[in-house]
Parts: C-alpha cells; sequence; structure tokens
C-alpha cells in the first residue's frame, strides 16, 4: 500500500508536491490548533462560568446573611429572586436556593415543589464546591458559596448553572472558532497555490525549454525573444563584438565600457528569488547558446568555403591510421583522383613517410604545428613531385585528427634547378680553359703512344721487346681512362639533378669535383689538403647537387685567395675534411684567403650579395649552397674571419633517416 502510495507522489508535479505539501502542513497545523483550542477555550469558558456562579453566591450572601440573622425569608427571596431573573442571566441560572447552617431550605426560586433530588443532595453534607446535578432530566452545576457573619457560617447559597446553556455558548464558540480556521485553510489553500505557481512555474518553464534542449532544438521559443531578436545588435550581426559572450572588452579584471551596450538586451538580471533568478541564468545560457551556434554555423560555413575553394590541396586526416576523412576538390586535382575516390583511402599511398612526420612525439603534437619543406608526394600514376607542407592537430567528427595543406612547388623547384644549372653552366664556361689543359695531357699521352705503336708496326726492326710494347698499350689504356674520367665527371657535373634523393658517398662527391678543379688550381699555385675518412657512412641526397655545393664552396675559396695575394705572396692552401660527428656526416672546407669581415657575416648567405668586385660575381653561389643543404635537412656554419674562412656542413646519416627521425630531428 505504501509502495503505492510513493509510486503515485513520485508521478506528481513539482506544483502538486508542493501544493499538497503545504495543505497537508496546514491542516495537520489546524487540527492541532483546533483541538489545542478547543481545550482550552473550554475549559476556560466552563470555569469563567464557574467562577460567575460563585460571584453570584458570594453578592448574596454578603447581601442575604442580614435576612438569614433576621429570619425575613420574603427579603431574602426577593434577593435570590432579583439576582436570578436579570436579563443576562435568565437562560444561565437554573436556580438559586438558600440554606442555614442546619441545612434546611429556607429560600429558592423554584415555582415549584423543592426538586426531591436537591433535597437528596442536600441531606448528604458532602456537598463540594461545584457539583455536577441532574436535576428532572436536565444537568446542572450547583455552585454552593457559604454564608458567614464573622467566623461562623450561618447557611449556603447554592446556584444552578444550566449545563445546557453551558454547552450551547460552547458550541457557538467551536462554531465560531472553526469557522475562522475554515476562512484561514481557505486562505492558505488560496496562498499555497499562488505560492506553488510562482515557484513552479519557472521551473516548469526550465523543464520545458531543458527537454526541447536535450532533443537538439535550440531555436526552443522563450520569453523575450522577439526583443533580444529584435535589439540585440550582436544578434543581428554577428561581427559585432558582444563584450559579455566574447569578453573582448576585458582587461586588467575591468569590464571595459567601450563596447558594452547602454542597456544589455541579451543578458539581463530581473528580480526574484533564487529559482527565477535559476530561470534568467538558465535562459541567458540558452541565448549564449544560441550566439555561439550560429556564430559557429556563419563560421564553418565561411571555412568550409575557404576549405573547397582553396587553391591547395587541403586533407583531412584521421590520427589513427592516416586515413583521409575529408579532402577540396584541389587536391583531386593535383593527385589525379576524383574527390569520392580520395575520401577513405591511407594518405601514405601519396606520402609513403607520413607516419614519421605524423608519429606521437613530432613536433605536431609537442608544439601544434609542423611545417615540412620539399617533401615528395606522388600522383595516382605514381609521379612524383614537390610539396611544402603545413600541419597541425584539430578535432574533426568527435575524433582527433589532423589538417595538412600542400602547397605545390615543382614548378618553383625547378627553376630553383634551372637557376643551379645555369650557375654549373658559367662555372664550366670558367673552366673550359683548365678542362683543356687537362684533356691534352692524357690526349698527347695517347698520341705519342699511337705514334710509336705504329713506328714499331711499320718497321720490323726496333729494340722494344715485347714486354715493352704491351706496357706502352697499357699505358695507353690508361690515359683513355684518365679522359674517360674526367670526361665523366663533367657529364655528371653538368646533368640536371634527380628527382629522388639516393645514397650517396660524401667522399666520391669531394673526389669527384677535384677531378675537374685540381689541374686549374694548381695553375694558380693552390695546394688540396685532404684529410677524407676512408670509412665515412653514407647519406641520403642528391650527389649532383652535392657536387655543386663543394665545386661553389671551392671556387669561393680560391677567389678569396687570389683577391689576398694582391696585397702579399703566399701559398694558397685548402683543406678538406670529412668525418662522423653525432649521427651526422661532416664536410670541413677551410682556405687561408682574404676572409671577411665580422658585419658582412650574417649576409653572406643572402641571394645577391657579394664581397666581390664588379663583374665578378652575381652573389648567388653560398645562397645556393645553404638552399641545397636545407634540402638534405642539414645545415652550414661559418666561422673564421679576415685570415681564411672555414665552413662546417653537416648532413644526416642515412641511418637516422631510415629509422624515422626525420620528423623528430630535421622538421622545420
Amino acid at each position: 500500500m505504501l509502495k503505492k502510495i510513493n509510486k503515485k507522489l513520485e508521478t506528481l508535479s513539482l506544483k502538486n508536491k508542493i501544493f499538497l505539501s503545504i495543505i497537508l502542513v496546514i491542516f495537520l497545523i489546524s487540527v492541532a490548533i483546533a483541538f489545542l483550542a478547543r481545550a482550552i477555550l473550554v475549559s476556560s469558558l466552563t470555569e469563567e462560568l464557574k467562577k460567575r456562579g460563585f460571584v453570584i453566591g458570594h453578592s448574596i450572601a454578603e447581601r442575604g446573611s442580614g435576612y438569614i440573622l433576621d429570619q425575613n425569608y420574603p427579603l431574602l427571596l426577593a434577593l435570590i429572586f432579583d439576582e436570578a431573573k436579570l436579563k443576562e442571566r435568565r437562560d444561565l441560572i437554573d436556580y438559586i436556593f438558600v440554606v442555614d447552617a442546619k441545612n434546611k431550605v429556607i429560600s429558592h426560586t423554584f415555582v415549584q415543589p423543592f426538586p426531591e433530588e436537591l433535597q437528596k443532595f442536600i441531606a448528604q453534607k458532602k456537598a463540594e464546591r461545584v457539583n455536577l446535578l441532574k436535576i428532572a432530566g436536565r444537568e446542572v452545576f450547583d455552585i454552593k458559596t457559604p454564608v458567614k457573619e464573622g467566623i461562623y457560617e450561618i447557611g449556603s447559597v447554592h446556584v444552578g448553572l444550566n449545563k445546557a446553556h453551558v454547552d450551547s455558548l460552547i458550541a457557538k464558540l467551536r462554531v465560531t472558532f472553526l469557522g475562522f480556521i475554515s476562512l484561514v485553510i481557505v486562505f492558505i489553500f488560496w496562498l499555497s497555490h499562488k505560492l506553488a505557481l510562482s515557484i513552479t512555474r519557472p521551473v516548469e518553464v526550465l523543464t520545458n525549454v531543458a527537454k526541447e534542449v536535450s532533443k537538439g532544438n535550440f531555436e526552443v521559443d522563450m520569453e523575450g525573444d522577439e526583443r533580444v531578436r529584435k535589439n540585440c545588435p550582436a544578434f543581428r550581426d554577428h561581427r559585432f563584438p558582444c563584450w559579455h559572450l566574447d569578453e573582448l572588452g576585458v582587461s586588467g579584471g575591468k569590464v571595459s565600457t567601450k563596447r558594452r551596450c547602454k542597456t544589455c538586451i541579451f543578458y539581463h538580471q530581473e528580480a526574484g528569488d533564487e529559482v527565477s533568478q535559476l530561470a534568467y541564468a538558465f535562459s541567458n545560457m540558452i541565448w549564449s547558446i544560441r550566439l555561439y551556434r550560429q556564430k559557429l554555423k556563419e563560421s564553418e560555413l565561411k571555412y568550409r568555403s575557404l576549405f573547397v575553394s582553396g587553391p591547395d590541396p587541403i586533407f583531412v586526416l584521421s590520427w589513427d591510421d592516416l586515413r583521409i576523412l575529408d579532402v577540396n576538390p584541389r587536391a583531386g586535382e593535383v593527385y589525379n583522383f576524383e574527390v569520392k575516390e580520395m575520401r577513405g583511402k591511407s594518405f601514405l599511398e601519396f606520402w609513403p613517410e607520413a607516419r614519421d612526420f605524423l608519429s606521437e612525439d613530432s613536433p605536431l603534437f609537442n608544439e601544434g604545428y609542423i611545417y615540412l619543406s620539399k617533401i615528395i608526394h606522388y600522383t595516382r600514376d605514381q609521379k612524383p613531385f614537390f610539396v611544402n607542407v603545413h600541419a597541425c592537430p584539430i578535432s574533426y567528427e568527435q575524433q582527433q585528427a589532423v589538417i595538412l595543406s600542400c602547397v605545390d612547388i615543382t614548378d618553383m623547384i625547378e627553376k630553383d634547378a634551372q637557376i643551379i644549372q645555369a650557375s654549373k653552366m658559367k662555372a664550366l664556361g670558367e673552366m673550359a680553359a683548365g678542362m683543356a689543359h687537362e684533356l691534352n695531357q692524357p690526349l698527347n699521352a695517347i698520341k705519342m703512344g699511337a705514334d710509336l705503336l705504329a713506328y714499331v708496326h711499320t718497321h720490323q726492326h726496333t729494340e722494344l721487346s715485347e714486354e715493352e710494347i704491351v706496357n706502352v698499350a697499357r699505358e695507353l689504356s690508361v690515359q683513355v681512362d684518365r679522359a674517360s674520367d674526367i670526361i665523366n665527371n663533367l657529364r655528371q657535373f653538368s646533368r640536371k639533378s634527380t628527382l629522388l634523393p639516393e645514397r650517396v658517398d660524401l667522399n666520391k662527391v669531394v673526389e669527384a669535383v677535384l677531378t675537374l678543379l685540381k689541374q686549374q688550381f694548381s695553375l694558380s699555385d693552390i695546394e688540396f689538403k685532404l684529410d677524407l675518412s676512408p670509412k665515412l657512412p653514407s647519406i641520403l641526397g642528391y650527389e649532383n647537387r652535392l657536387q655543386q655545393v663543394v665545386f661553389n664552396l671551392l671556387n669561393n675559396a680560391r677567389d678569396a685567395i687570389l683577391e689576398r695575394r694582391k696585397e702579399e705572396d703566399f701559398k694558397g692552401v685548402i683543406h678538406i675534411a670529412t668525418y662522423e660527428e653525432r649521427k651526422r656526416v661532416v664536410l670541413f672546407i677551410a682556405d687561408n684567403g682574404i676572409g671577411f669581415r665580422e658585419e658582412d657575416k650574417h649576409k653572406l648567405f643572402e641571394p645577391f650579395f657579394t664581397t666581390k668586385g664588379k663583374g665578378k660575381g652575381m652573389g648567388l653561389g653560398l645562397a645556393i649552397v645553404k638552399s641545397i643543404i636545407k634540402d638534405h635537412r642539414g645545415e652550414i656554419l661559418l666561422e673564421g674571419g679576415e685570415k681564411g674562412a672555414i665552413f662546417k656542413i653537416y648532413l644526416p646519416l642515412l641511418e637516422v633517416v631510415e629509422n624515422g627521425n626525420k620528423g623528430k630531428d630535421f622538421s622545420h
């Protein structure tokens, strides 16, 4: 039974619960007051009436004592009749009689014979001051008052109060009290109903709005909707900054009034109790969400349009497996795919090394952003091309993701390659005389050997032995190989660089360049001091470009030495060394030329800056060197001063690259 009542109560609304609770409490209090008041009032009224009986008896005793002593019973009778028949006492007093010291009735107000019940009552002589008697079928309170003369009791006055009249007075009092209590209950009923409504109405509105919001309906009608829509400038125009929402006016812990409306239509605090304040706060929260949702929607539309119309490929990748979640149309054009085909594919198909750069310990997640230059991507038909990659982590459709922007720089790379190629061609033009001299030596040796062999063949009698003839033939082969090496190195140096990196031995790069320059430098009285590590690890790079680096640095060293010779005569020396240091291969090139001024040090790698005279250089040599080293994820350091320059080039080992540390060590 109690469970059913509890379940029934649980289904009641908050308004009814509050209403019934108030009514129940008031009812219980009223019942308690009614019982308490009844007991108090009835008892007090009864006692008051009894006191009135005593007062009447005492009055008769005071005034009638002389009549009793004189035995003037007629006047005594007149006295008690006057007291009994007063208008206000007529209904209350049932009888009055007086007895003498011997309990003999000497006077009474009965018009009929003295009741036998009273005779018996008097005869008992044990009467209390107040006794409840039943006379002729009616109940009477008999109140006895002694009549004294001095210290002697000469009789007593008995006043009978009609209990029925007393009960009728009590009944009237009860009706009046119950009527008052009923009015109070009705008033409390009305007041509790209003109070319950005032408490629960904001809660009811709050509950209805919360239900709609929980369904995703943030456009639910609320009080003041039209007022805010029409009058709030931030709601009408999302570009307008709202001081309350955007906190654009907050500075130094104080709210600035620069952007604050004089009267905020949106955020207002009405007077009221805590429930009303809660409803207003919830309403303001809904308005905040509405405004932010509209701003977010507008922002999403704006950035979606930028995403779709972006001039460069943009990818959104899932963090777990680098699966393509979204992609813009430009990516389809660059990678030769339909956009719908690209969604769901692994990004590793376009960038096989992507995981190395997008690992958890990469700068992407440590710093929140990563920039990589000159990364090789592949199109649908596996055609490689260069891109610069910008990436940062985002949250996309409730999952961790990465957004990448890939800028196609293939054309720029090709133009750089053309600049480098032009620089090579210029250098080859400058080396033409030296290269001709270099080739003349093996060609002269070949000509002399060929003439000798022809002479031996023509003249059968000669002093040359067969062994000497074989040696001449072998020497011819050596000279042919020498000329072939010169030509091959020249061709290798002059051709364009490959697109894909390969395993490179830095020692061979140095030796190939020295094959081209050694003779020419010797004519300028410049000596090479070599210290190449025999166990130098391989690197991953472009051999042709690294030859350009060595070539440019050696040419600069030669020019510095020749420039210094204008001031003094000395032996030019270029020191070249290779060694391994901290998982990197180091190329060390030092000269004892004129050096450089300290204030020019930070400018030497800038394009078109040169310390040479007019017509002796375009200032691109060191700029090209720095660009090539940067493409190899390395670095170049310059030391020295006015007595020579020292270049140190650091390049990552092949094993470092293959171990996937590119994202750690060489990302920008």
